[in-house]
């Protein structure tokens, strides 16, 4: 505890002798995560709007034969939750089937009790368990008797996951190139420090002292560094959520099924991942940095 609490003494006395480079390295290391913590705001949120999406395709829809019998369908119904894959297998009968589509309609839904007769069929709504289950479901019913039509949007559940897969790929590719240049930039910086104290450096490893007495306020300068970045960052980036929250949610949440993540579960997380970034950030930055020094 002495010898810790020797090199976080050492650690700030030398930060604040390195005020101008430190200054640097902390707007350098908070732009980047600035950046980091904008992208990392949309990808979670098109991540979960895409996911609310994918719950509006979790349902077959089978178009019955006028001719089609209640017996038969509900022979149909016991075929269809045999299938593996199938969580729920409902009969929908045309006059509920109209109900649900004048709900939908609202405040138009005059216009559809201004049809002569009802010209919806009767169906068969069925729910899977996983979006990799529907298209072999969709093949298995398609054979069956008293159908008309099996409706299912496979194209468009199929770009969707495309969607969903490319944008977590490229995320995880930003996110990688954003902590190496972080890493990079405390390198550099406390490596200027290091350059300074090299004489200072010598003069230590031969009086004997460890590798690690010598590396532990540098180490601790760069975590210091980090992680107050992190916190501003954090700051910076949480208002910006709030404030597109405040302002776009209500609107956004009319036009897609899930609106914002919401704003107390983003930012606590936010603030945990930049902490955590920071701070090795940080550490490997100052490791690297001395690592040249020490194996002379």
């Amino acid at each position: 505890m002495i010898g810790f609490g020797v090199a976080l003494k050492q650690a700030f006395s030398q930060i604040n002798r390195n005020k101008l480079m430190t200054t640097a390295s902390l707007f350098s290391i908070t732009a980047i995560l600035l950046v980091l913590g904008i992208f990392f705001l949309i990808v979670v949120n098109i991540n979960n709007m895409a996911e609310g999406i994918k719950q509006d395709f979790d349902q077959i829809q089978v178009y019955l034969l006028d001719d089609t019998t209640e017996e038969q369908s509900g022979a149909m119904l016991e075929k269809i939750r045999g299938i593996s894959g199938v969580e729920t297998a409902t009969y929908l009968a045309r006059e509920d089937a109209l109900e649900q589509w004048k709900a939908k309609w609202g405040e138009n839904a005059d216009l559809l009790d201004r049809m002569p007769t009802n010209p919806l069929p009767n169906s068969l709504i069925i729910t899977v368990k996983n979006l990799d289950y529907a298209n072999d479901i969709v093949k298995q019913v398609e054979v069956m008797g008293g159908i008309e039509q099996v409706n299912y949007s496979q194209d468009a559940v199929d770009k969707l996951l495309n969607i969903t897969r490319i944008v977590q790929i490229v995320s995880l590719i930003i996110i990688l190139i954003l902590v190496v240049i972080s890493i990079l930039v405390v390198s550099n910086t406390i490596k200027l420090t290091v350059v300074a104290r090299e004489r200072e450096i010598a003069i230590m490893r031969y009086i004997g002292a460890t590798n690690w007495f010598i590396r532990g306020p540098f180490l601790l300068e760069g975590i210091v560094i980090g992680a107050i970045a992190a916190v501003i960052g954090a700051v910076v980036v949480g208002g910006i959520y709030y404030y597109a929250v405040g302002h776009f949610g209500i609107d956004l949440a009319l036009f897609l099924p899930t609106g914002f993540v919401p704003f107390d579960f983003m930012v606590t997380n936010l603030l945990i991942i930049f902490l955590s970034l920071g701070i090795c950030v940080g550490a490997c930055g100052s490791l690297i940095s001395m690592r040249r020094f020490l194996e002379r």
